[in-house]
């Protein structure tokens, strides 16, 4: 048997390397390019536009916590501020429509598959793949770059073929997946704080006019 403290020990030494590989992957986030995809979705709502997101496994639920913060949050803790909502979807969520498509055409169009019925060339489709090698990820990119829509890429690893399909891509360095799933939940609370902070702002700007 361990003895304990060599346990301890040994946790310890795993949690620091871990908290040290996640701030230095944040640390190294192209800021241009986050800025570029925040501008990018703050337009999309400006013009009141739909915004889809998308990944598997723990991108999937990344892709509806992003969804929730943007659509309730982003309006203030209560979601009732008095503002035009985000149009934001998550294509995670619709177990019925998944697994209809997975099993009757194929599990790589059932992002594609949701996609034709809603998307519109105005709107804006952003995938979210640790790889960037996930097919049906990439098919609903490819689908959204040929109606014209607007595709973004949250990836890691080298950006994989994704981030090359994607108008705009932000690629998490480190070929560590819980890092880059965790770098890009943070890249999620960052879009959806600045929401809230523009709406917020305006409405008080409105207020004290």
């Amino acid at each position: 048997m361990v003895p304990t403290d060599l346990i301890v020990a040994d946790v310890e030494v795993f949690i620091q390397d871990y908290v040290h590989a996640l701030t230095t992957a944040l640390s190294r986030l192209d800021l241009e390019r986050v800025i570029e995809i925040i501008d990018c979705l703050w337009q999309a709502y400006q013009r009141d536009q739909q915004v889809f997101f998308l990944g598997n496994g723990g991108s999937a639920t990344t892709a509806s916590h992003i969804v929730t913060d943007l659509t309730k949050g982003a309006l203030g803790h209560r979601g009732d501020a008095p503002a035009r909502p985000v149009r934001a979807f998550s294509l995670t969520d619709n177990l019925s429509l998944i697994t209809a498509w997975a099993n009757d055409v194929g599990y790589e169009n059932i992002f594609v598959g949701q996609l034709r019925p809603y998307l519109r060339s105005s709107d804006v489709v952003v995938g979210i793949s640790a790889s960037g090698n996930s097919e049906n990820v990439i098919r609903a990119i490819c689908y959204g770059r040929e109606i014209g829509a607007t595709t973004i890429a949250f990836t890691g690893f080298d950006g994989g073929v994704a981030a090359k399909c994607a108008d705009l891509s932000i690629v998490i360095e480190s070929d560590h997946y819980g890092v880059i799933e965790d770098a890009h939940l943070q890249l999620g609370h960052m879009i959806c704080y600045y929401f809230r902070k523009r709406i917020l702002d305006h409405l008080a700007t409105q207020t004290r006019g």
